[in-house]
């Protein structure tokens, strides 16, 4: 149901569950499984998540898992949590290519990706409230971080569902390409991080992380310059100025 491919330095990780794509807790065990062993190879610098299929990104949870067992629910929730969490504190850079339907669990594995690329048939929404659930995979926590309170009280408590073109006006995707493109798009945007000094990015992102987790700004700032002085202890930032004053592509160590 999760299937893994190597591009160079992306790896290409499709949600395979028709006719939905719909997540189980064994399909978010085997996303957490494969998320630890791409963490654990240094080639990797990006990774690329897609759906099977041309409709469907991934229509979320699959409700048939759910009648009522609460011991059940509350191993289906942790499941969600695993995954998603190891894909938003990955080292690498991730970028969901949704290329269809984002609903429920669906947006919500887009939203702990670092960034989000869109077709122009997509749509994506969060409908929990109307089945008597709420996003529990991070959704009230994630989207108002990225479309502010409004929005995502429009979305959430509402069940408004966002086209293409409305979600890339409210910062919930960074880039609407045309139907059929989305992955190609997020590869190429792979490949422009894959030019990047791996340490310095995963140190970016993780100061990024930072700054919406309630640290204030003094000690946010303290800790970049940190940061900055770190990656003086690596191979990678000499040869990134011996590069640039060569005018030459630099070779990362990633040491």
């Amino acid at each position: 149901m999760i299937r893994d491919e190597v591009r160079g330095h992306t790896a290409v990780i499709t949600i395979d569950n028709p006719p939905a794509n719909t997540w189980t807790p064994e399909s978010l065990d085997a996303l957490a499984g494969l998320l630890a062993r791409l963490e654990a190879n240094r080639a990797i610098r990006a990774a690329v998540l897609v759906g099977a299929g041309g409709k469907f990104f991934s229509a979320g949870a699959d409700l048939k898992r759910f009648q009522g067992d609460k011991v059940f629910a509350r191993h289906f929730i942790a499941r969600f949590a695993a995954a998603f969490d190891a894909l938003r504190a990955s080292r690498f850079v991730t970028i969901a290519a949704i290329n269809g339907y984002a609903m429920g669990g669906g947006l919500e594995c887009t939203l702990a990706c670092d960034i989000r690329i869109a077709e122009a048939q997509a749509h994506m929404a969060l409908p929990e409230c109307a089945v008597g659930l709420l996003p529990g995979g991070s959704g009230t926590q994630l989207l108002p971080w990225l479309v502010g309170e409004g929005w995502a009280k429009r979305m959430i408590l509402t069940n408004e569902r966002v086209d293409a073109a409305t979600a890339e006006r409210i910062g919930l995707v960074q880039q609407v390409v045309a139907q059929g493109e989305g992955l190609a798009a997020a590869l190429a945007m792979a490949e422009r991080v894959a030019t990047l000094s791996p340490r310095a990015v995963s140190s970016c992102k993780g100061l990024i992380h930072n700054a919406r987790s309630g640290v204030p700004l003094a000690a946010g700032l303290a800790l970049e310059r940190e940061r900055f002085m770190d990656l003086f202890d690596h191979a990678d930032q000499a040869e990134g100025v011996a590069a640039f004053l060569e005018k030459r592509k630099p070779e990362w160590k990633n040491d």
